[in-house]
């Protein structure tokens, strides 16, 4: 007898979770991995640059201009690109410049303009972390894969939820808390929904807040805000691989420019100028790419703190201001999910909840792989068979195209799986008995 419609929408959910996870396991765990390692980039990065954090003043620190000429001495033929704002005594200079193409951090004693050490700004372990959990350091095609992967684990997390929603449950074991008496296959079911069930939300709002960063998804976005002509001046974060001259984003509206010869003067005014604005740290001054104005920005990792200005270098006058408020509530919205992606929106708090998040995406994948691997039939994928519940497939139809227009990856990779799976498998049988995919009858 033909499955009745709901339930045929129910065995394909049910399917279409299990391809699902199957697919995103490994990715989940590598992005719950470099993701949480990120996290943790203030304690981390500070215990990497120590050495450069406990210097012993001797005398007054020398001028800004005379860090940056020291340090364009250890570079020959580079450029400045980035000054930035100490924050306390006994911390070196960090003066990012740039040669052939590459970007550079050099490390100045202020105090006896002595280079204690350079770094390639690409190289930097958490830049590495970071790149690592982006774009797996393979440019906008790993961008695509990460956001492929992301979209399919938003379908994994949904599906789940429908399909081990309780119902008609005799107390709260299975849901909020695994039965550890029932025996280990009980056992593993439970964990995989319960960690789901208190994982789902916070796992949506990190794949959510984590999206503008793909290069697809981020293109997506910067097209539909054109369109409806909510754009308002460059985007505060990057889409998809990084250009190594801009670092972790881009200036000057975006575009690589080459920065200009630094005059000494200019940067001890705007030095003067900067330090008693109180600008979240830490401070970067960009010199001229044209004109006389220098870029000051704020690279907090807490969005909302950031400022932009612009200071004449002639003059040492402040020329422009735009803060955190003054950006389109759009940039707002995505600048407070970005800071609490990365951990930084709430402090301490933010990093372990990020953590406890991405713990439980490693237990959801782990979990779910040992049913797989413990039910799989010997010598087949081990799909799930065919069941009879019935469910309501006009709704699951509005929330496959509502989840297409938000995420067009997910869209157009859904649609060559079901091309696949209704035209290709059936000319090879014992790939589709393999898959589990049973014939279907009209």
């Amino acid at each position: 007898m033909a499955a009745a419609p709901a339930s045929r929408w129910y065995n394909a959910v049910w399917r279409w979770h299990f391809y699902a996870g199957l697919f995103c396991m490994p990715f989940v765990l590598w992005l719950a991995a470099t993701g949480t390692i990120y996290l943790w980039k203030p304690q981390i990065e500070a215990w990497l640059e120590r050495p450069y954090d406990t210097l012993t003043p001797a005398g007054p620190r020398a001028s800004a201009a005379a860090q940056v000429k020291a340090a364009m001495a250890a570079m020959p033929g580079a450029t400045l690109h980035k000054y930035q704002l100490p924050e306390r005594p006994g911390e070196a200079a960090r003066i990012i410049v740039g040669r052939k193409g590459i970007e550079t951090r050099v490390y100045v004693d202020p105090y006896r303009l002595r280079v204690l050490g350079t770094a390639t700004e690409s190289e930097r372990p958490l830049r590495v972390v970071s790149d690592l959990h982006g774009t797996f350091r393979a440019g906008n095609p790993g961008s695509y894969l990460v956001e492929i992967a992301a979209c399919w684990t938003v379908t994994m997390l949904l599906t789940g939820l429908y399909l081990w929603w309780p119902r008609r449950a005799r107390g709260l074991g299975g849901v909020l808390y695994p039965r550890l008496r029932s025996g280990k296959r009980l056992f593993w079911r439970d964990v995989h929904a319960v960690a789901g069930i208190w994982v789902a939300v916070l796992a949506l709002l990190l794949i959510s807040t984590g999206l503008p960063w793909a290069k697809f998804w981020g293109s997506y976005f910067k097209e539909v805000r054109t369109v409806a002509g909510t754009l308002d001046g460059p985007q505060d974060w990057p889409t998809g691989a990084r250009n190594a001259m801009l670092g972790d984003h881009a200036e000057h509206a975006g575009m690589t420019m080459a920065h200009g010869a630094a005059p000494g003067g200019d940067l001890d005014r705007v030095v003067a100028a900067v330090y008693p604005l109180g600008i979240a740290p830490p401070v970067l001054l960009a010199p001229p790419t044209r004109g006389t104005e220098w870029t000051v920005s704020s690279d907090a990792a807490d969005r909302p703190q950031r400022t932009s200005i612009t200071v004449d270098g002639t003059t040492g006058a402040l020329t422009s201001r735009r803060d955190f408020a003054d950006r389109h509530w759009l940039d707002r919205a995505v600048g407070y999910g970005i800071a609490a992606h990365e951990g930084a929106l709430f402090g301490l708090a933010n990093q372990l909840l990020g953590t406890l998040t991405a713990l439980l995406l490693a237990t959801l994948s782990v979990s779910g792989a040992a049913i797989w691997w413990r039910r799989r039939p010997q010598g087949l994928l081990g799909a799930p068979i065919a069941l009879s519940r019935p469910r309501y497939g006009t709704m699951l139809i509005a929330l496959v195209l509502l989840l297409a227009l938000a995420m067009p990856l997910f869209g157009a990779t859904l649609g060559l799986a079901v091309v696949a799976d209704w035209l290709l498998l059936p000319r090879w049988p014992g790939l589709r008995r393999w898959l589990g995919r049973a014939p279907i009858r009209a």
